[in-house]
């Protein structure tokens, strides 16, 4: 059996982790495995590029012009939103590699085009790490249901139009995913529930299987070691928050910290200092009495197992998220996490029992739930070990990785 993992970039953002992920699982199994993607960062032999070292440049070109039709609509919102109007060679890639399965995962900033799917000889398998899928174009629909129907008048492009650019993929999208062999994975019961209500996808058995990681990466350390290692105080309480282009994707939250900030220090919360990773340092987010560690980006898996070991609780401040990495890791590494109660998060986070969920974009209820993290040193403890169990129990990446193996003969079997 060989496998074909395809994600737009090849180790950077959540869809790549989990791609990656589990791309080597499978290797480790001795499945014949590769990985196309935009082009690589790595020397790895089984990583194929659709450009060449020549041309990597094209992929951020091609990124750029797949964007220029939402430029017709000057009125649009900050969230990211993929035409797919590109015309690329990964269609070509994939049919002169001749896989058993090409698995699909994060595949939109024009990696591919819609229309090219048809050319695929092989069967799909698409792990849907957003909505795009089953919508209009947008990734992140939040309160909109529209793609229950059909897109159209989009709030996201500020829209009144019926038959606007949203209107145009979501047809295309009809036409094509009729015609082809797919099957759709999600990493999150929340995400499965919005693309079985779509009607894409209405008519499609959708399997969820969450994402994995290697609990023997992420795992505690000691709290004063791991802080020696990040260089950071081993005498306060610190709070991590952190996420990819943190400072430019809007709906990663950072805009909610300052004003979390100023609550807690009219409540007088002001013993704990914080550490912001993903972006370097942003002055609108400081407030006088509340330290902030900057550390910029941290690539190296060890180091960042070491900085969740070294936080007394992960924030998150996502806005909606399907199964977000830094939530998993975070718990494999016993450290609590507080978030908004939105999308897969319940799926990991247990509302007390080994974090905090808060009520959506309530700002007062996060800083309730940091202070009822912390406020008892018996209850965190029992916070943290049932963390570490729950990462361990459900999302071992050897136990996932089998589940997509069963999943694949089950697709070759049809």
């Amino acid at each position: 059996m060989k496998i074909l993992i395809v994600n737009a970039i090849e180790s950077r953002g959540g869809a790549a982790k989990a791609a990656q992920r589990l791309y080597q699982s499978l290797l480790t199994k001795g499945i014949d495995a590769q990985f196309l993607t935009g082009y690589k960062t790595s020397s790895d032999e089984r990583v194929v590029s659709a450009y060449s070292c020549f041309n990597r440049y094209m992929s951020s070109f091609i990124s750029f012009a797949d964007k220029l039709p939402l430029f017709l609509y000057p009125k649009r919102n900050k969230l990211i939103f993929s035409p797919a109007v590109i015309p690329t060679r990964v269609s070509h890639l994939i049919n002169k590699l001749k896989p058993d399965i090409v698995h699909f995962n994060w595949v939109t900033r024009g990696f591919i085009k819609i229309e090219d799917f048809l050319e695929i000889k092989s069967p799909i398998v698409w792990t849907l790490h957003d909505s795009w899928a089953f919508t209009g174009g947008c990734h992140l629909p939040l309160s909109c249901i529209k793609y229950r129907d059909c897109c159209g008048a989009c709030p996201e492009l500020g829209s009144l139009n019926p038959k606007d650019l949203s209107s145009w993929i979501f047809e295309r999208k009809v036409r094509i995913y009729n015609k082809l062999r797919l099957a759709v994975v999600t990493p999150s019961l929340w995400l499965a529930n919005c693309a079985k209500t779509s009607s894409l996808f209405k008519d499609t058995m959708v399997e969820i299987i969450p994402n994995g990681l290697d609990t023997g990466v992420y795992k505690p350390l000691e709290k004063d070691k791991a802080r020696e290692i990040m260089n950071l105080p081993k005498n306060k309480i610190l709070v991590l928050l952190g996420a990819m282009w943190l400072d430019k994707d809007y709906n990663k939250g950072l805009h909610l910290l300052k004003p979390i900030l100023q609550i807690m220090k009219i409540r007088k919360i002001d013993s704990i200092e914080f550490v912001i990773i993903g972006t370097k340092r942003v002055k609108s987010c400081f407030v006088k009495g509340i330290p902030i560690h900057f550390l910029g980006t941290i690539r190296n898996e060890s180091d960042m197992a070491a900085l969740y070991s070294a936080a007394d609780i992960t924030l998150l401040l996502s806005l909606q998220e399907n199964l977000p990495y830094t939530v998993m890791e975070s718990l494999s590494c016993a450290t609590p996490v507080v978030a908004f109660n939105i999308g897969g998060i319940s799926d990991m986070i247990e509302h007390k029992s080994n974090g905090y969920l808060a009520k959506p974009y309530e700002l007062e209820d996060i800083v309730d739930g940091i202070a009822w993290v912390l406020e008892d040193k018996g209850r965190y403890r029992k916070l943290s070990q049932d963390a570490r169990k729950k990462c361990e129990n459900d999302f071992s990446l050897e136990l996932l990785s089998n589940r997509y193996l069963n999943l694949y003969k089950n697709v070759l079997s049809k």
